[in-house]
């Protein structure tokens, strides 16, 4: 009875057969793959205008204007140095500050745009309700306005090499490829986070803590040997930690004396590579497959 309803007297064709005919879809339906990933390119100027407008205000009400850019992770440098390296004399490896200050600026990259994705959906349902487009592009501006973050940092990290003794080597190029692998798992995580920040608004109360343990098992703030004394199954799982992983290959680029956790530098650039595969093409089908609830409900 239900479907005789939905029959057009005139016609005989059921309402879903009259809409095909007229070229008629679902509002917000979510279309293929790759169609959304095409759409997704055609957006990227727009990805680039929103991260630049987002980065220029973050710092618009700051007398210092955008030099905070550059203050910030120093700021962040001396504050830890000053605990790790001076009040805790956590300093018994070459080059100690370059060391810290290394790992923090990575983590950092990937701390903020995490935070920063996790906000991006469900802080910008006014936009997402009136303007139709490919709600990737919010996550993916997130990553972006980070990563420029990030560029700043290394601009103050690389000085602070320098002071230290460092010398400069072909080894820093290799510094290049690591921060685009980086950028590229980021992109990933962030996807996945925002989608679930805009299921579950309580998520940015939850993600500062996730984020500091998983700064703690990193090895941003000590050397990576502690992880050694763990249980040899612990110490593999560790090995596979992409953080962990990221943070190492800049050491090893930048800084002649690093430790290393694991000793197979082409298995760090394999598992580096590994997880910004996986988690970039994962987070964007994940993101994608929930294209049509944002800004719903």
């Amino acid at each position: 009875m239900a479907d005789t309803a939905l029959v057009d007297p005139e016609t005989g064709l059921t309402q879903a057969q009259l809409a095909a005919r007229h070229g008629l879809r679902v509002a917000g339906e979510r279309p293929s793959l790759a169609e959304y990933s095409r759409r997704l390119w055609s957006y990227r100027h727009f990805i680039a205008a929103y991260a630049n407008a987002k980065l220029v205000a973050s710092y618009s009400n700051a007398k210092l204007g955008q030099v905070w850019q550059v203050l910030t992770p120093l700021t962040n440098a001396l504050v830890y140095y000053l605990i790790f390296g001076v009040v805790l004399a956590q300093n018994d490896m070459p080059n100690f500050i370059a060391y810290l200050t290394t790992g923090l600026f990575i983590f950092n990259f990937t701390q903020s745009a995490v935070l920063a994705g996790t906000q991006s959906i469900s802080g910008n349902l006014g936009l997402i309700r009136a303007l139709h487009f490919p709600r990737a592009s919010l996550p993916l501006a997130a990553t972006l306005t980070q990563f420029q973050q990030l560029l700043a940092s290394m601009i103050v990290l690389v000085g602070i090499v320098l002071v230290t003794g460092e010398p400069i080597t072909l080894k820093w190029l290799m510094v290049v490829p690591a921060l685009l692998l980086q950028a590229v798992f980021n992109a990933g995580i962030v996807m996945v986070v925002a989608r679930m920040g805009a299921k579950a608004s309580d998520l940015k109360q939850v993600m500062p803590f996730i984020l500091r343990t998983w700064m703690y098992g990193s090895g941003v703030l000590y050397s990576v040997s502690l992880f050694e004394r763990l249980p040899g199954w612990a110490t593999t799982v560790v090995q596979f930690n992409p953080m962990l992983v990221y943070i190492e290959l800049a050491r090893y680029s930048l800084l002649e004396q690093a430790p290393l956790l694991n000793e197979s530098l082409a298995q760090l650039w394999l598992v580096g590579a590994a997880w910004a595969v996986l988690a970039g093409v994962g987070g964007f089908i994940y993101f994608w497959r929930g294209e049509q609830e944002y800004g719903r409900g």
